[in-house]
């Protein structure tokens, strides 16, 4: 089981570049080519709303994205450090409605998809299977 991990100031100029290493990782772990561009835009998404959280609390901690390529699935795992007061609670401002949007996004993308938030911050789980003809190689 091997890991890539990536940790970066939360700017939104950072979030093409998990983007990028997620959708190598993925390729090599044995995602699936078709399976790809939903990997690509599911970590987008993920490390955007990670990025607003951030922005929006004032936290100047990193957001870290782990990749890990498991005996059968690859799984994704993106982490803010915003705690819960920074979660949009009302659409007063429309945070809660881009909020929303986000992990709306993140359902129709991932089939398996946890997210969960505590005082420390917030997590993403995401997985994908791995081709079987990739585990024989």
């Amino acid at each position: 089981m091997a890991t890539v991990e990536l940790r970066f100031s939360a700017l939104p100029e950072h979030v093409r570049t998990a983007r990028l290493v997620a959708a190598a990782v993925a390729r090599r772990a044995g995602v699936d080519e078709s399976v790809l561009d939903e990997v690509r835009l599911a970590v987008g998404e993920a490390c955007s709303r990670a990025v607003g959280l951030h922005r929006r609390g004032g936290v100047t901690g990193a957001v870290r994205v782990a990749l890990t390529d498991q005996e059968k699935r690859f799984l994704i795992e993106v982490e803010d450090e915003a705690g819960l007061d920074t979660v949009p609670s009302t659409a007063a401002d429309g945070d809660q409605d881009e909020d929303t949007l986000g992990l709306a996004v993140l359902t129709g993308l991932v089939e398996d998809l946890e997210v969960t938030s505590g005082a420390g911050g917030g997590l993403i789980r995401m997985s994908w299977p791995v081709s079987v003809d990739a585990l024989a190689v």
